[in-house]
């Protein structure tokens, strides 16, 4: 692994981005032929993958001329990407809006604050649960994010179309991997939300091997890009599974196969990793060890699986994740 961050002094806590452990979960696959290597993302400062691309969006978009000195940045978030946004833009200078459903963990939004960001909560479609934001819901907070972004002359940090939501993970996260691991990767699973995780790593993956596999992971009931009927949009697995099929980051011929993972699945695993591995951490890395176990228990027993665990378990402590 490298140590670099580790060993020197850094200017901001920027430079304490990235460079995350690999951890090989032993305890969970005990008794299963093969290994799950995990990625510990929820060690980032923010807690969360999404760090990465907001310290890469508003990087590029600086040298690009697209967000000028003092200029107001805004971007709608199940939380993770508001506050790696809300980290960037409390060092860098500018004034950060977070446009969120109110379906999601309300420590998101006290974090988001917490650093000095502007949260503005879009009610859900009638019939929405609080913890369960489906595809709806997240229209309504994409149209508060567009007419918001027009009202303040703003820049928006679109992680579902700007590239270095994807060129974080290309650059840097698959890299990483690759290194740490010792180019052992066979597969890659990943619980889809905007789609660049996956389409960043699945491309920096296929670019080092042809043959690494890489498979899509969504919610059971909701796994539109599988080309499955919606029976369950209002899932509980947070940050992902909105049932969109448009994902421009996402491309198809990195695409392997397509996992399904019920909510269940996804929290059963969650405390698994707390109990048994030491490791804290969130819905979605609960969906994306499940789906690594799917594959170990069938097809691919005895082969190396690569995840990430995108974010910390604080982040679900007012939900029933933990209780």
């Amino acid at each position: 692994m490298d140590n670099s961050r580790q060993d020197a002094m850094l200017d901001s806590v920027l430079g304490a981005i990235g460079n995350t452990p690999l951890v090989d979960l032993s305890r969970i696959t005990r008794g299963l032929e093969g290994r799950i290597l995990a990625k510990l993302e929820y060690l980032n400062p923010g807690f969360s993958k999404k760090d990465r691309i907001g310290l890469q969006m508003i990087e590029e978009a600086e040298a690009d001329g697209l967000l000028k000195p003092g200029q107001t940045v805004i971007e709608l978030t199940s939380g993770n990407t508001g506050t790696g946004l809300s980290i960037v833009c409390a060092v860098k200078g500018y004034p950060f809006v977070a446009v969120m459903s109110k379906g999601n963990s309300t420590e998101r939004a006290r974090m988001m604050k917490a650093f000095g960001a502007e949260v503005i909560l879009i009610d859900q479609l009638p019939g929405s649960k609080p913890g369960q934001v489906s595809g709806g819901d997240l229209a309504l907070v994409e149209e508060a994010a567009q007419r918001l972004t027009k009202e303040r002359n703003a820049f928006r940090a679109d992680q579902f179309h700007l590239p270095g939501s994807a060129r974080a993970h290309y650059l840097h996260t698959a890299p990483e991997i690759l290194r740490q691991s010792g180019g052992t990767i066979e597969i890659f699973c990943d619980y889809v939300g905007s789609g660049g995780t996956f389409g960043g790593c699945a491309a920096a993956f296929k670019a080092h091997d042809p043959h690494i596999l890489c498979y899509v992971v969504e919610p059971a009931g909701a796994a539109v890009l599988a080309g499955k009927p919606v029976t369950n949009p209002n899932h509980r697995i947070q940050g992902g599974g909105y049932a969109m099929t448009e994902l421009s980051l996402l491309k198809k011929e990195n695409i392997d196969g397509y996992l399904q993972v019920t909510d269940e699945e996804a929290m059963e695993v969650a405390r698994r990793l707390a109990k048994e591995e030491g490791i804290f951490a969130g819905f979605s890395s609960g969906a994306n060890v499940a789906a690594a176990l799917q594959l170990l228990k069938k097809e691919h027993k005895g082969k190396t699986i690569a995840v990430l665990l995108p974010d910390s378990g604080l982040k679900y402590l007012s939900t029933d994740l933990w209780l």
